[in-house]
Order: structure tokens, then C-alpha cells, then sequence
């Protein structure tokens, strides 16, 4: 009978999550779509308002030869080719840019405005990815690991002052979640403002869309051609996304945590459900080790 209730408990909250994950997909694409496609229309007028006046003033060029030198340009774009400048523009593959570019690929970010254009490469990306995004999320685990090490150590250390342990907690995660925002979403976002010539609100758009690994790219750091880079800029960049990643992980595991535990205090059955499948997953582990 418990079993049933169980089974019961875990169907309904599936079928609530099922709902809730779609309504808020279908609410951001109707937000999404209210915000974005005026400026879209506007900017395909503009475009093509652009591509008249350039047909008048240069007479010698018809449509058809115009629209051969977009495609061109959108070719060498994809290529990752910045069509603005001349021939001296900065490499996108030398050491710092592919350090960069290989972090992109194992955290799964992919901003899209770089990718190998030979065969070889190719083959190579998908084989590089295969292994390396394991490994990253090993690596990111063990970071992990450590952080929590840390905050518990931190946690120690503060109850000796305080001696409410609960407060304790509270201030522990308040100080890591304060000074890790610090490092990793306040002060880059800053520096990539300066560097990049950028708003903060920007740069700070730049770095949560990277951390979250969406990687739009439509802004990344190091692709201004009038700009000159020292040659580590892009590598420093790549590391700042790797440590970043696993402070931000840490943050939201402990937000989903928070989360089960609210949901388990309004539904017990739910908090049963969660706490036999982590007996069950312990187990697997256990087998896992044989």
C-alpha cells in the first residue's frame, strides 16, 4: 500500500515538473518573441535599406554581384574569419586562441562563431570531445569536492564564534556565494568591459551566458580586430571559465538541494521517494567498485 502511494507521489510530481518545465519554456518563447522580433524586422529593413544605397552610389555592381559578395562574407564569417580590417588581423589559432577554443569545447559552450574548417580537424573535434568532456566533468567534480571541503572547513572555523549552527550554515554559504560573485561574475565582467570596451551590463551578459554554458557568441572576448591583445588574454579567459564553472555548479547544486528539502517538508512522500533513491544510487556506486 505504501509502495502504491509512493508510485503515486512519483507520477504526480513528474507529470507537475513535466508541466511546470514546458509552461516556462512556452512563456519565454512568447517573452521572448514580444522583445526580440520588432528589433529583427527593423534590422532586416535597415539591412536592406543599406543594401539599395550601396547599389546607387556604386552603379557598376548589379544585385546579383552584391548578393555574391554577402554570401562571401557570411562564408568567411562562419569560417571564423572576421571580414572587417585587412590580412593582418590576429590569428584565431594561435596557442592563446586555441587554448580558449579547446575550453569551449569541453565545457560545451561552443559560442559558434569558431569551429575547425578542415576535414582532419573535424574528425579531430568530435574524438577531442568525446574524451574531454568526461574529463571535464570529472575534473569539475573533483573542484567541486574541494569547494565543499573548503565551506565545511569555513563552517568549522565560524563555529567556535558563533554557536548556532544553523546560522553558522547560513553565514558560511552566504560568504562563498558573496565572494565567489565577486571572483567570478562582479570583477571579469569588469576587466572584459575595460579590455573589450563594453558595458558592465554587457560583460556581465558575456559571463553568466558563458557560465551557463548557453554560448550564444554573440559577444566573446578577443575578436575585436582593431583591438590588440596581449597573447595570453584569450588562455587567462579559458581558465577563468574552467574554475568558474565549477563554482557555479557548486551554487546551483546547493539551490536544487534547497529546492528537494522545501518540496520534501510540504510533501513528505516526495522526501521518501528522494531518500530511497539515494540508497539506490549509493548502491550502484558500490557495485560500480567491484
Amino acid at each position: 500500500m505504501a509502495t502504491q502511494h509512493l508510485r503515486q507521489v512519483k507520477m504526480t510530481w513528474t507529470a507537475l515538473l513535466t508541466l511546470a518545465y514546458f509552461t516556462y519554456l512556452l512563456v519565454g518563447a512568447i517573452i521572448f518573441r514580444i522583445l526580440e522580433r520588432e528589433a529583427e524586422n527593423n534590422n532586416r529593413d535597415h539591412f536592406q535599406l543599406e543594401k539599395l544605397r550601396f547599389l546607387t552610389n556604386y552603379t557598376c555592381l548589379d544585385g546579383p554581384a552584391l548578393e555574391k559578395f554577402v554570401e562571401v562574407i557570411l562564408d568567411a564569417w562562419e569560417k571564423g574569419v572576421n571580414p572587417s580590417g585587412n590580412s593582418t588581423n590576429p590569428s584565431n589559432w594561435d596557442f592563446s586562441s586555441s587554448f580558449f577554443f579547446a575550453g569551449t569545447v569541453v565545457t560545451t559552450i561552443g559560442y559558434g562563431n569558431l569551429s575547425p574548417s578542415t576535414v582532419s580537424g573535424q574528425v579531430f573535434c568530435v574524438f577531442y570531445a568525446l574524451c574531454g568532456i568526461p574529463l571535464n566533468l570529472a575534473f569539475l567534480k573533483q573542484l567541486g569536492k574541494c569547494l565543499t571541503v573548503h565551506l565545511g572547513q569555513l563552517e568549522k572555523g565560524m563555529v567556535s564564534v558563533v554557536p548556532h549552527k544553523q546560522t553558522v550554515e547560513v553565514l558560511a554559504v552566504s560568504f562563498f556565494l558573496i565572494s565567489g560573485s565577486l571572483l567570478f561574475l562582479v570583477i571579469p565582467p569588469l576587466l572584459f568591459s575595460y579590455v573589450e570596451g563594453w558595458t558592465f551590463g554587457e560583460g556581465f551578459y558575456f559571463a553568466f551566458i558563458t557560465l551557463s554554458t548557453i554560448g550564444f557568441g554573440d559577444y566573446v572576448v578577443g575578436t575585436d580586430p582593431e583591438k590588440r591583445y596581449i597573447s595570453l588574454y584569450r588562455g587567462l579567459a579559458g581558465v577563468w571559465i574552467i574554475f568558474a564553472l565549477a563554482w557555479l555548479a557548486l551554487i546551483l547544486n546547493m539551490g536544487t538541494r534547497i529546492m528537494e528539502h522545501m518540496i520534501g517538508l510540504t510533501h513528505p512522500g516526495f522526501k521518501k521517494q528522494e531518500e530511497e533513491e539515494e540508497v539506490s544510487s549509493s548502491k550502484l556506486e558500490d557495485l560500480s567498485k567491484i
